[in-house]
C-alpha cells in the first residue's frame, strides 16, 4: 500500500463526526427510531424525523427542543406514495434541496403463520417494510447527488438469514431490503452514494414486546450467544457509524448487529 493510500484520513477532524450533515429517520419518535434520531443529534447532524402517531412524535418533538436539539418532524403515514412525496418535499425545503443521510427506519412485525396471512394484512407489511423504502430512496437520490455525497441505511433484521416460526412474511421483506441495498449500492456509486443495512436480532423496544410474548422472546435470547435482547442504542451506534467518512468504503453491507443469533 502506497503512502498515498494509507493517509486517506490524513487530516480529517471529521471522520467521527456527522457535523453539518443533514438526516431523515423514518418512524423516529419512538423505539429504534428514536435512538437514531438522538445519535445522529449527539454527532452533528440536522434531523428530520416522521411518525404516524402525532401524540408520540409531539411529545419526543418538545423534548428535543427543549434540549436544542436541531430536529424537524412532521406526521407521516409511509405506506402511502402522496405522503412519501410530501414529505420529501417538506425535507427538501426544509434542508435547502440536499439530503446526507436516509435512515429508511420504518417497520411493522407479523407473527402468523403463513397459510392464515391474509392479502390485506400482506399488502400492509409490504407496503410498510419495503415498497416505502424503496421509494423514499428513490425521491432522496436527487437531493443526495445535489448535496455530493449520500448515505442510505435500511433497518432489516436477522430474521432475513434465519428462519424462525410465523416469520415468514416478514423476515421475507427483510431478505428484500438486503438486496435491495447491494444492488443500489452498485447502481449508485457512481452518484457518490452509500447504501448499506444494519440487520438487528431482538431488540428489546415496546413492539418487541407488544408482538412477542415472554416465552417467544426467552426462546431468542437462548439461541443467542451473547444471551441477552439488545438495545436501541446498540443499534443506532451502528446505523452512525455507516454515515460517517469513517465508513467510506462501506457499501453494500448487511450489517447484523444481534449478539451472534445469526452465527
Amino acid at each position: 500500500m502506497t503512502e498515498e493510500n494509507t493517509s486517506i484520513f490524513k487530516g480529517d477532524t471529521n471522520k467521527w463526526s456527522l457535523g453539518g450533515m443533514t438526516a431523515l429517520v423514518t418512524g423516529g419518535a419512538s423505539g429504534i427510531g428514536h435512538a437514531i434520531v438522538e445519535e445522529l443529534v449527539g454527532l452533528g447532524a440536522s434531523v428530520y424525523t416522521c411518525d404516524r402517531d402525532e401524540t408520540v412524535l409531539n411529545e419526543s418533538l418538545q423534548r428535543w427542543n427543549a434540549l436544542g436539539h436541531p430536529v424537524t418532524a412532521s406526521v407521516c403515514d409511509v405506506t402511502s406514495r402522496a405522503e412519501r412525496e410530501r414529505l420529501m418535499k417538506r425535507v427538501s425545503a426544509t434542508f435547502d434541496g440536499k439530503l446526507n443521510i436516509l435512515v429508511n427506519n420504518v417497520g411493522t412485525i407479523m407473527m402468523r403463520p403463513a397459510e392464515d396471512i391474509t392479502a390485506e394484512e400482506y399488502n400492509l407489511i409490504m407496503a410498510t417494510n419495503l415498497e416505502s423504502g424503496f421509494h423514499l430512496s428513490q425521491l432522496a437520490h436527487s437531493l443526495m447527488r445535489q448535496s455530493g455525497k449520500g448515505n442510505i441505511v435500511f433497518i432489516s433484521s436477522a430474521t432475513s438469514i434465519v428462519a424462525m416460526p410465523s416469520m415468514c412474511l416478514y423476515a421475507s421483506t427483510k431478505g428484500a431490503l438486503n438486496q435491495i441495498a447491494k444492488n443500489l449500492a452498485f447502481e449508485w456509486a457512481k452518484d457518490n452514494i452509500r447504501v448499506n443495512c444494519v440487520a438487528p436480532g431482538l431488540v428489546e423496544t415496546a413492539l418487541a414486546k407488544q408482538v412477542a410474548d415472554d416465552e417467544s422472546r426467552a426462546g431468542v435470547i437462548g439461541k443467542t450467544p451473547l444471551r441477552r435482547g439488545g438495545k436501541a442504542e446498540e443499534i443506532s451506534s451502528t446505523v452512525a457509524f455507516l454515515c460517517m467518512s469513517a465508513a467510506s468504503y462501506i457499501t453494500g453491507q448487511t450489517i447484523f448487529v444481534d449478539g451472534g443469533f445469526s452465527l
